[in-house]
């Protein structure tokens, strides 16, 4: 088998990557996707609200099988890359498949992070990445009982919020000593923690785990935490970041990092074969975002079509949604040397924090109210580009 462009992975940046492609119509050739999942590519953004019930399946679909049909875009799902030889221009699949390339795009995405813990292969114990995890998640919770989620960031918080709303007990540990640190000041994770708490979630900050234990037929049953509390567990679900899928590059000799890496055309050392996405590198930056990953599926279908661009970095402004609670950030968080405007509504749960270097904007949370989100990243970006 042979296409002018294979792309290895299905989710969400090669599905944008395609996209991009069709749209600018610069790609003659046939294009072969591959991917690990047994469903085409879906939104991982939309796992959380799927799994606390609150929309369809059909609402996290990205392209029909019809639309990669009539874009004349072969799709292999359930079958993942095993080996990749580039000097060749070919690689393996797991049903055994040999297929050869002009070009090839790396687009492996991510696994969830498990720690190194006692106890982390104990059955109920699982990250929370993909489809088929909200599909075991939904499983246990159907049980009852008792659930603890290790990671106080957006997806652990997601996670929990879900598990609360199928009927179970579910506790969050987070490490540090409020939530989203990486998001939020510490007022805002404040009003953040009061208001998930108010729901019925139990949050512990500093929480330091020591290890998971399980009955002899290898179910968890608690998380022991550093300080020896012991906390029933029938689901443990591990949110505490991800890492990425280099395995296939590392075989295959590519230049890796942390991810793969990547130059400003997000080529690899391989001249043919491209990365976009979780798995890149380009300089020290890795990705989770969705803005810089979409702006490098625009570079790549340029450079695949012959065209010429350049991925360029330039910030990003986070804004979340969790279970119903508009958030927002961008910049600098706790600036250093800043002085800082704050407005705080406790009656409507509103929150604002700006903080401004010689009267320029360099950082801003916004918090229930995020109307004026865009308008503060757009300022800061304005000032940045005038300094």
């Amino acid at each position: 088998m042979h296409a002018e462009l294979v792309i290895v992975g299905n989710g969400m940046a090669a599905a944008r990557l395609v996209q991009e492609l069709k749209q600018g119509g610069g790609f003659e050739g046939r294009i072969l996707m591959i991917g690990r999942e047994p469903r085409p590519a879906y939104n991982r953004v939309l796992l959380s609200p799927l799994l606390a019930g609150e929309i369809e399946d059909q609402a996290l679909e990205l392209h029909s099988t019809d639309w990669y049909e009539e874009q004349g875009i072969e799709l292999l799902c359930d079958d993942p890359v095993m080996a990749l030889e580039p000097e060749r221009h070919r690689l393996y699949t797991g049903s055994g498949k040999c297929i050869y390339y002009d070009q090839l795009v790396l687009a492996t995405g991510s696994n969830s992070s498990l720690p190194p813990l006692p106890g982390i292969d104990l059955n109920g114990v699982m990250g929370f990445r993909t489809w088929q995890d909200v599909e075991v998640m939904r499983e246990a919770a159907a049980k009852g009982g008792n659930a603890v989620v290790i990671g106080g960031g957006l997806l652990g918080l997601e996670a929990a919020e879900g598990l609360r709303k199928l009927g179970m007990c579910t506790r969050v540990l987070q490490r540090s000593d409020y939530l989203l640190n990486r998001q939020l000041d510490r007022h805002a994770a404040g009003m953040l923690q009061q208001t998930l708490e108010g729901r019925g979630l139990e949050i512990i900050t500093n929480a330091g785990v020591e290890c998971l234990q399980g009955n002899e037929a290898g179910q968890v049953t608690q998380v022991i935490l550093k300080d020896g509390t012991a906390l029933p567990a029938d689901l443990a679900v591990v949110a505490a970041g991800v890492t990425p899928e280099t395995s296939l590059a590392r075989a295959a000799e590519l230049d890796c990092d942390r991810a793969i890496r990547v130059d400003a055309e997000l080529r690899t050392s391989a001249v043919d074969i491209f990365a976009i996405g979780e798995c890149c590198q380009f300089e020290d930056n890795t990705y989770g975002l969705v803005a810089p990953i979409w702006r490098q599926a625009r570079v790549l279908a340029q450079v695949l079509s012959g065209e010429s661009d350049l991925y360029v970095e330039q910030p990003v402004a986070t804004q979340l949604k969790v279970s119903g609670i508009s958030l927002f950030s961008c910049g600098e968080i706790d600036a250093p040397n800043a002085s800082v405007v704050e407005y705080h509504d406790p009656e409507v749960g509103d929150y604002r924090k700006l903080w401004l270097r010689d009267e320029k904007l360099v950082g801003a949370v916004l918090y229930g109210d995020t109307r004026q989100g865009n308008g503060y990243f757009e300022q800061l970006l304005a000032e940045r580009a005038e300094a």
